[in-house]
């Protein structure tokens, strides 16, 4: 059941960062994050309720409240036209859980590979912090890019592989996602600035009221 919940956190992210690029309307990407964000509250309160006390079961499902709570956020945001500042300050406290959760995969769980990927959720979570807590808005389409390239590789394509039963590498699937998040984040860091069109004027990502979001 989380893995089908993982599969759609692959969705929204992907909206959102064509969200963040300026390519889908901010009200038009608020109804998938309500969307995931309900599927994501309401999936990790069953697996707790039938864990039966099972604390491994109950911690793998806590984390799916962060983000579930973070679309919902999102959500109601795009469509009241909230500050962001409240969600850009709780994608911090996200991120300093990711850490925590990708140290419970990669030494309680023997799963580096969703290590990984969890390294990968902090990164982004803190990128939104950035954005949207301290409205350094020169981030929106480094961030952006971030964001939708993560739908995929963090949720998507592992869900599937997951769903498939295909998942049965986890080492090397933390060694290519590590590489690939290390050479192709940092390539997007010159391709993402701003740069001066022939007019002289800086151009700029159109800045969201607000964006979304692991996982």
């Amino acid at each position: 059941m989380g893995t089908v919940g993982l599969f759609y956190v692959g969705v929204v992210l992907f909206i959102n960062g064509l969200m963040l690029l300026g390519k889908v309307d901010p009200k038009a990407a608020a109804p998938v994050n309500l969307f995931v964000g309900g599927l994501q509250v309401v999936t990790p309160t069953y697996l707790i309720f039938t864990a039966n006390g099972d604390p491994a079961q109950i911690l793998a499902a806590s984390g799916l409240y962060l983000f579930g709570f973070t679309y919902l956020y999102v959500g109601i945001g795009l469509l009241t036209g909230l500050d962001t500042t409240g969600v850009g300050y709780f994608s911090l406290f996200v991120a300093i859980a990711a850490v925590g959760y990708s140290w419970v995969n990669f030494a309680l769980v023997g799963d580096p590979a969703f290590g990984v990927i969890w390294i990968f959720w902090a990164f982004l979570w803190a990128l939104f912090f950035v954005l949207l807590g301290l409205k350094h808005e020169g981030l929106a389409r480094y961030t952006g890019w971030v964001t939708a390239i993560e739908g995929w590789v963090t949720a998507a394509i592992p869900a599937f592989l997951l769903l498939t039963g295909l998942w049965q590498a986890p080492g090397t699937y933390a060694l290519a996602l590590g590489v690939f998040g290390v050479v192709v984040f940092t390539a997007l860091v010159p391709m993402t600035r701003h740069h001066e069109p022939r007019g002289g004027a800086p151009t700029h990502a159109p800045r969201p009221d607000l964006p979304a979001p692991a996982g």
